[in-house]
């Protein structure tokens, strides 16, 4: 059990420094909605811990998926030129 806990914690942190702070927001909403909706669900510790998990992979995908894409270059008098899509 403190392996797992170990590895879960080192892989988080790990994969929290790729993130947005949007996608980062998302993953702790989805984190802890989930945590609190599987621990509800199956009134173990167990469902929490799957809840969290999934509910902060779906958090932060939504996140993701939901953010205005900006595309961006410098023209031809070295400006950078931003759009939004």
């Amino acid at each position: 059990m403190n392996k797992l806990f170990l590895v879960s914690v080192v892989a988080l942190s790990v994969g929290g420094c790729a993130m947005s702070e949007r996608e980062t927001n998302g993953a702790l909403i989805g984190g802890t909605t989930g945590a609190i909706v599987g621990g509800v669900a199956t009134h173990s510790w167990g469902g929490a811990a799957v809840g969290g998990v999934v509910g902060s992979v779906v958090g932060a995908t939504i996140a993701n998926a939901t953010a205005p894409h900006r595309n961006c270059w410098y023209n031809s008098y070295g400006h950078r030129v931003c759009h939004r899509y």
